[in-house]
């Protein structure tokens, strides 16, 4: 009979600081290792902390509970397969992101990962030590290899793990979403068997974390790049993968084939997901938002009755003067639609009453943004008081393309503890909620079919804090604005790149000057879910205080 390793790949969801449940979801996959006769059970990268950690995982009192839970998992998982696990170690005044191999009650090895990204949303140079390239560690008949996350994006890592004798390699990650990830992923693994000639176990996280959002789709690639397992995106999933011994090496037999979703469906998971675990692992369930008539507002309480479910989502439509007769009925419509709690507020009244106080102060100026701007705050007003009143986290509803040129009111239509739009541009805030309308799949908690009124999506956009008012009227149209945001944000492409790409140079200067002086505004936003690769926030650090502009 040739010789035989049974693994068990664990997709899970670890919660950032909670070691005590991260510890239980390791024992409880150790139990259905066991239960299944495997050798080793695997878990992702620092999945007892889960990940990231950012500076908590400097604090001594942290780390030594870190060492205290890794014990006590060694213990509990003494008898039976041995059980792979990413975790932070402190060491001769050293601190790495480390993957632990837990057998017969103690450490039986451990590899420190040696390449720290530092860019992006990554800043593991400021945190861990570089760990040495160690060599494999043997279980039973295989010698395994595990370059950890990043190790694997480079090829010296694998490459001496396979000359000091890996049989196969596992890579843990903790990898986040971005669209498109998955394919840059696999083409880096399927480099790193070419290069090695070694089956490949890439096993990912899932969850949310932040802005970030860990997406899972782990895989298993025998040499020549062919795949044998896919596991699922975004579903916590088991993959029981068997290797076989046979005259050219290991190769693991093949086994699930996990379906990708299109990039369409994959990034408004994203968004679902990340709300969904933003609340859970915060301690909320109920949400609220304003319900405004308009497409990103709309598109918001879509995501939050799909996360959460309807009857745990609250639209507070808050007219004034100037909210036209479409947009109540709009906003009515779409709540039926969801089958969420609609309450009406109006804010004539507060209105009233602060423009008199105000009035002996502003006598003898004339009417302009700083009137509009009182509609936006009195209206984050009362929604933060019903969010303190009834414990609902209230959801802000901006857009990037807002988000980047400050086209929003701070303390006023910014205010609330999340944005699941905030990292996606209008013209797709339009194309999700065409493709929302379409489609419909089990993870989604809202109605099937057509959520989103088609009226909604056809109208021109407004604030209506003015009479008549457009978003056109102090923006490009979004089709232009996207463009050019998406490459000087994007791309970090200069002002001649965009006139070179054919925008209007004057249109050019205003949208960037308008990003630059927006960056305040952005510094003391709600945190959103991460779905392109220059995010605000880690993704994009710029000074507040900028006063270089490009004049190419």
């Amino acid at each position: 009979m040739p010789k035989s390793f049974r693994l068990l790949m664990c997709q899970l969801n670890p919660t950032v600081g909670d070691l005590v449940d991260n510890r239980a979801k390791a024992v409880a996959a150790f139990e259905r290792g066991k239960a299944q006769k495997v050798d080793l059970v695997a878990l992702p990268e620092m999945f007892l902390t889960g990940y990231q950690t950012q500076d908590l995982v400097t604090k001594p009192a942290f780390l030594s509970d870190v060492a205290r839970q890794i014990n006590m998992l060694a213990e509990e998982c003494a008898d039976g397969p041995a059980l792979a696990i990413g975790a932070p170690i402190f060491e001769d005044a050293a601190l790495f992101n480390a993957y632990l191999i837990l057998k017969d009650g103690g450490i039986h090895a451990i590899a420190r990962k040696h390449h720290l990204p530092n860019t992006h949303v990554f800043d593991e140079l400021r945190l861990f030590d570089n760990g040495p390239v160690s060599g494999p560690f043997r279980l039973g008949d295989i010698r395994i290899g595990t370059p950890i996350c990043e190790d694997a994006w480079y090829d010296d890592v694998c490459e001496t793990l396979a000359e000091s004798g890996a049989e196969i390699l596992l890579i843990p990650n903790g990898s986040p979403y971005y669209s498109g990830k998955f394919d840059r992923r696999m083409n880096h693994m399927v480099a790193r068997v070419v290069e090695t000639g070694l089956p490949l176990v890439y096993l990912n996280t899932v969850g949310g974390q932040d802005d970030q959002i860990f997406d899972g789709g782990s895989f298993v690639l025998n040499p020549a790049g062919r795949m044998v397992v896919q596991m699922p995106l975004f579903d916590e999933d088991d993959a029981l993968v068997e290797f076989v011994e046979t005259s050219n090496g290991w190769r693991a037999l093949p086994s699930e084939m996990a379906v990708l979703p299109s990039l369409e469906e994959q990034e408004y998971r994203a968004m679902v997901e990340g709300l969904r675990d933003y609340m859970r692992k915060n301690g909320f369930s109920k949400v609220l938002l304003g319900l405004s008539g308009g497409i990103d507002s709309a598109i918001v309480a879509t995501i939050a009755a799909d996360a959460l479910g309807a009857e745990n989502v609250r639209g507070v439509m808050m007219p004034s003067e100037y909210t036209s007769q479409t947009s109540l009925e709009d906003a009515a419509d779409v709540a039926a639609r969801l089958g969420i709690r609609l309450d009406n507020l109006s804010i004539s009244a507060a209105r009233g009453a602060v423009t008199e106080t105000l009035a002996p102060l502003m006598e003898g100026t004339k009417p302009d943004v700083t009137e509009e701007n009182i509609q936006s705050r009195l209206r984050g007003v009362f929604l933060m008081a019903l969010s303190n009143k009834f414990g609902e986290m209230l959801l802000t509803t901006g857009n990037k393309s807002e988000v980047a040129v400050g086209y929003a009111t701070i303390y006023g239509d910014m205010a609330g503890g999340y944005n699941p739009i905030k990292d996606l541009y209008k013209t797709r805030v339009f194309a999700t909620a065409k493709w929302r309308n379409q489609h419909h799949f089990d993870w989604m908690k809202a109605p099937a079919g057509e959520v989103i009124p088609p009226r909604i999506i056809e109208k021109p956009p407004t604030a209506e804090l003015r009479e008549n008012q457009k978003d056109e009227d102090s923006l490009p149209p979004y089709e232009v604005l996207d463009g050019i945001l998406l490459m000087l944000i994007e791309e970090d492409a200069s002002v001649a790149d965009c006139v070179a790409a054919g925008y209007d140079r004057d249109t050019v200067k205003r949208v960037e000057h308008l990003l630059y002086i927006s960056e305040y505004k952005r510094f003391q936003s709600a945190p959103g879910p991460r779905v392109t690769r220059r995010a605000f926030w880690l993704d994009r650090r710029y000074p507040i205080t900028n006063r270089w502009r490009d004049n190419s």
